[in-house]
């Protein structure tokens, strides 16, 4: 199994639309277009899909060492509005790994490169091994 073929098992992110588009050791970025599904009372992007979009590139990189992740806690602060048309990236970056804990830092930009939001979390690793290798 390929960790696409694992992620596109969170039917929650697949339902939105969010696309992992690359994963090695201790990053994923991941993809979403904005629709007007994706949209708030405001015409925006509502603040759930950028969380979502974030929290799948999270994923990967934390799950990138073959064993089951979880995150314990998420912040996530917004900086620009995005809305239908935009294609907005998340970049995760694994800034500490330690046995059993980690923290990451995402970066979620437009398609102009521009700073949409900022995300960071920290995960608790299970020890439970996953289906699929990542290539260093």
């Amino acid at each position: 199994m390929t960790p696409q073929e694992f992620f596109k098992k969170d039917r929650f992110a697949d339902n939105v639309g969010v696309e992992l588009i690359e994963i090695k050791e201790g990053y994923g970025k991941a993809r979403l277009v904005i629709t007007e599904e994706h949209l708030n009372a405001g015409n925006r992007t509502q603040g759930g899909a950028l969380f979502t979009l974030a929290d799948l590139a999270l994923a990967a990189a934390a799950n990138s060492h073959g064993t089951l992740a979880f995150s314990l806690s998420s912040n996530i602060t917004f900086l620009r509005s995005s809305g239908p048309g935009d294609t907005l990236y998340a970049e995760a970056r694994e800034r500490y790994t330690g046995r059993s804990t980690g923290y990451y830092q995402i970066d979620i930009t437009n398609q102009k490169g521009e700073l949409v939001a900022t995300f960071e979390s920290s995960v608790f690793r299970k020890g439970d091994a996953l289906p699929f290798a990542v290539p260093l």
